[in-house]
């Protein structure tokens, strides 16, 4: 099969049959093979009854429900574990992203070989509401991550198959599958500016909490991508610098104590010194901090295994 096409959704049964029919229109033009594999993500609306509809009419239309809500990554995961297409195009549902988009991104990744290919709406229709921490959240990204895309957020992109294989997606991390893939080893990836089209139906789902929730999981997948598989080489070194900080002070102001002693100096006792307390209380810090390393190591090395380790491939092993 050429292409799957996976759509997370949300109470959007005004744009369903549109959509397929554009995407039909596409396919059937270039003479692609393709699935379109909906989500639905918990909709209050009709929405469902329309993709079961469409999969009862159209053999390339398949459907998948969750019980309630749970998010566009978990949408997304799911859709990629389905999803049997050598390209795998996503998409939004609101009519935002446009299906003619689709041959070129599919050439993208075939002919030219990138492992992904990102979205970029490089004019868009939205209020300064949401562009202008949008465009703080990009730059925020590109800096963490390396990967200097315009829009990591667009939900238009195409991957190899094997690239949402080898991802998994969870919390709000549909922002970071360019991250992602990049830590599973494929460094190939591309950009290519993309019509984004107003929202013809319905209104936005998402608030400003997403900007937040965004920046938290970009630190979470930072953090982890380093020290995910050795926690002490980051909580262990940060615990012994301020062990150690705390230990200096509480020795100098030993040793001051002691000369001022030999001179025949009274000097005030060390308890009463507010610096001894800061330095107490560095040390207790950094012995926590390295003990949160310790358990996390322990955690670590007897987790099971998630298959990490991703293979690009293999000669003479059946």
């Amino acid at each position: 099969m050429d292409l799957s096409v996976v759509i997370p959704l949300f109470n959007e049964e005004e744009s369903l049959g549109e959509l397929f029919e554009l995407i039909q229109k596409v396919m059937n033009k270039n003479n692609f093979s393709f699935e379109v594999i909906f989500i639905d993500d918990g909709s209050t609306d009709d929405s469902w009854d329309i993709v079961a509809s469409l999969a009862g009419q159209h053999k390339e239309a398949k459907g998948i429900r969750f019980r309630r809500n749970y998010g566009k990554s978990a949408a997304l995961n799911v859709g990629f574990a389905d999803a049997c297409g050598d390209v795998v195009v996503t998409m939004d549902a609101d009519l935002q992203d446009n299906p003619d988009e689709i041959p070129e991104l599919y050439q993208m990744i075939i002919g030219e070989k990138y492992d992904l290919v990102s979205g970029w709406k490089k004019k868009r229709y939205d209020p300064p509401s949401k562009t202008v921490p949008t465009k703080l959240f990009n730059w925020a990204t590109r800096k963490m991550s390396g990967i200097y895309l315009h829009d990591f957020n667009c939900g238009l992109k195409a991957y190899r198959n094997d690239v949402i294989k080898c991802v998994e997606v969870y919390g709000e991390m549909h922002r970071y599958i360019p991250v992602l893939a990049k830590q599973a080893g494929f460094t190939k990836i591309g950009e290519k500016v993309v019509q984004h089209q107003a929202r013809k139906y319905g209104s936005s789902k998402f608030g400003m909490n997403r900007f937040i929730n965004g920046f938290l999981d970009l630190l979470t997948i930072t953090f982890i991508s380093a020290y995910g598989k050795k926690p002490m080489h980051f909580f262990g070194l940060m615990g012994t610098l301020i062990f150690i900080l705390g230990f200096g002070i509480t020795t100098w102001l030993g040793i001051d104590k002691l000369w001022y002693l030999q001179q025949g100096i009274r000097k005030q006792l060390i308890a009463d010194n507010p610096l001894f307390y800061i330095a107490l209380t560095t040390m207790v810090i950094g012995t926590l901090l390295f003990l949160a390393g310790f358990l996390g190591e322990l955690i670590s090395r007897n987790a099971p295994d998630r298959n990490t380790y991703h293979i690009k491939e293999k000669h003479g092993i059946t």
